[in-house]
């Protein structure tokens, strides 16, 4: 079965943010990335803070963020993980974005999970996720680009370039 409709998703957020500007997240660059273990698988139970699903549903898509003292947010795509991130706040009043550690995704073709702000995201693409529009993950510059050619991808964007409006237009 061809992956992209494996991977199939609708719907939208219809979410509102104030998002924090791109400078403020080369503050989340990791140390060594090399460094980074995976995070523990998502439970059954695990909800994104962002949209309510359950995540272990997605599992192409899962996304997370480690905290300082262990702990875990899981996300449904990473879409929601970078609204999560922009406005913590608003998700998790406990969390600061200090006390991120790490930031994981998955890459769309291996499906491996690699380091969230190192990863190149294609936006505007034809492959939607759980919610719809998505931000879709890649370990290297030329599969993202690769990907941009065969499904109609509109910008190749890094960690630190994905704003308020980027997230708004993937409502």
């Amino acid at each position: 079965m061809d992956r992209t409709m494996r991977r199939g998703g609708g719907g939208s957020g219809g979410r509102w943010l104030i998002l924090l500007p791109a400078a403020a997240w080369l503050a989340l660059a990791p140390a060594d990335s090399a460094e980074e273990k995976a995070p523990p698988a998502a439970g059954a139970k695990e909800k994104c803070p962002v949209c309510g699903m359950f995540v272990a549903g997605y599992p192409d898509f899962l996304s997370a963020i480690r905290f300082k003292d262990g702990t875990h947010a899981w996300f449904d795509g990473p879409k929601d993980m970078f609204r999560y991130c922009h406005d913590m706040g608003r998700y998790s009043a406990a969390k600061r974005r200090e006390d991120v550690e790490a930031v994981f995704v998955k890459d769309y073709y291996s499906l491996e999970v690699i380091d969230g702000r190192t990863a190149f995201y294609v936006t505007g693409s034809d492959v939607f996720g759980p919610m719809g529009k998505e931000l879709i993950p890649f370990v290297r510059e030329k599969d993202a680009r690769q990907f941009m050619k065969d499904h109609k991808g509109k910008s190749l964007l890094r960690f630190g370039e994905i704003t308020k409006e980027i997230l708004e237009g993937l409502q």
